[in-house]
Formats: C-alpha cells, structure tokens, sequence
C-alpha cells in the first residue's frame, strides 16, 4: 500500500476530515490532500504527529492496513470465554471446507498419536504447558507451510 493511501485509510479510521487534521497540524487542508493523494511527503516530525493523532505507530501509519488493524483489534478484545464458545473448525471450514469434511477420510487417531508425542516433546524438553505447547507445534507447521509456498 502506498503512503497516501495509508494516510487516508488512518484518517478516515479515525473520523477526521482533512481540514480537522489540517487544522490540529497547524498546516494547510492542500497539505493534507497531497499527502494523501502520494503527491508530496510528511516530514518525520509531521508523521509522529499523524501517527499521534490517528492513535497508530508510526510503522503502523507507514504501512496502515485497515483490514490487519480490525483483525488484530478483535483478537486483543476478544476474550477466552468468547474463543472458547466458537467452534472453530464450523467457522473456517466455511473458506476451507476440506475442515469439514477430513475426519470421514483419514484415520484421526492415528495422526492423533502421532502428534500427541510431538506435544509431549515439547512439554517435557522445554517446560511447555498444554497450551504453550499447542501454540508452538501449530506456529511450527504454520511457518513449514507458508515456507512451502
């Protein structure tokens, strides 16, 4: 994404208009709009103070992600009552309905076994809880997955 579009996506997030901004910056409603439109560039000192205002870092505001930003917002409010309420395979099979539908081709138990010991692993040799160590080995097929691509 390009700066400009970064400036507006925060800006927008934030419900300013850009003579608000202009105004709060001391500096020109035109400014703002060449900003915006990838014409011209903040100075370093004009971009902490738009990452200020619009509540983002400034490596946030450089490379602004509207759709990254609202994801990561909900995974920090949501709560462990909520995510454990959520049948997560039903959810994703959705987009990937292989989830829906492997338990009736493979032998679960089989693998299950398999993985058990890999979790186990991790637990014994580096002092991992249940969960912490859930995390990792799926971090760990993750990175080997997106590694392949």
């Amino acid at each position: 994404m390009k700066i400009g579009q970064s400036l507006f996506s925060a800006r927008k997030k934030t419900g300013l208009s850009q003579e608000q901004v202009a105004e709060k910056l001391n500096i020109s409603r035109q400014t703002i709009s060449k900003w915006e439109s990838d014409e011209t560039l903040p100075n370093i000192c004009q971009f902490k103070e738009l990452a200020d205002l619009y509540n983002v870092s400034i490596d946030e505001l450089y490379d602004y992600d509207k759709e990254y930003i609202e994801i990561q917002n909900i995974i920090n409010n949501t709560n462990d009552n909520l995510i454990n309420k959520i049948d997560w395979t039903k959810a994703w099979s959705k987009k990937y309905p292989i989830l829906g539908e492997y338990k009736k081709q493979i032998d679960i138990e089989k693998y299950a076994l398999r993985i058990n010991k890999i979790l186990e692993n991790l637990k014994s040799e580096y002092k991992f809880n249940d969960l912490d160590a859930m995390l990792v080995l799926k971090d760990i097929l993750y990175t080997l997955w997106k590694s392949k691509k």
